[in-house]
């Protein structure tokens, strides 16, 4: 089993990432990804805390696939999950701490769409209960895996931890790719002007 760790890690006194270590099958560390945007919105006040990450965003090659993490508040970001994509992910996961009204409507929507432009397997991990004392709200759960497709092919529950499992079968990817040319098409030449506003 590949495991995804996710860490408060701290580098100095006073310098903290939300980051995410990789252990591999046989136990070895692969390496990390440090969150890259940070909230500071609805009781999620990261920004006093963590430094946005500043690691780019690495794919790690495990036993089993390519992966790349993107954590919570990054899935908002459509570019971060393009540039997964392109560093060569299969499979990207997602751990995120996500209560109701804070994007619960978004959930099922940016992930999957995600899947589909970069044409990759996701798993979408949120936890679920109250944390005390603060009582940010009710966690809502339901993880997910998502296929290149976009269809959710295994989800969990509200309101219980549990195991999801689920099997992907890899080649689906080239199979989407090769209909799918979101890759070839790109222009890049041609998005400049995202960097500079």
């Amino acid at each position: 089993m590949v495991i995804i760790v996710p860490v408060y890690e701290k580098e100095q006194t006073g310098v903290y990432y939300n980051t995410a270590a990789v252990i591999d099958a046989d136990g070895t560390y692969l390496g990390k990804y440090r969150k890259s945007h940070i909230p500071q919105t609805g009781g999620f006040w990261e920004k006093y805390f963590f430094k946005p990450g500043n690691l780019g965003y690495p794919v790690f090659q495990t036993k089993y696939a390519k992966i790349g993490v993107y954590i919570c508040y990054d899935r908002h970001f459509p570019e971060g999950a393009r540039c997964l994509g392109l560093n060569g992910a299969e499979i990207v996961f997602n751990p995120s701490a996500t209560t109701v009204g804070q994007s619960q409507y978004l959930w099922k929507l940016e992930q999957p769409a995600h899947a589909v432009a970069n044409a990759y397997f996701m798993g979408c991990i949120n936890r679920v209960g109250v944390e005390k004392p603060w009582n940010l709200g009710h966690f809502y759960g339901t993880s997910y895996f998502v296929n290149p497709l976009g269809q959710i092919i295994a989800c969990a529950s509200e309101d219980k931890d549990e195991l999801l499992i689920s099997e992907f079968d890899l080649e689906l990817i080239n199979e989407v790719r090769s209909k799918w040319q979101f890759y070839r098409d790109r222009r890049p030449e041609t998005y400049g002007e995202i960097a500079q506003l």
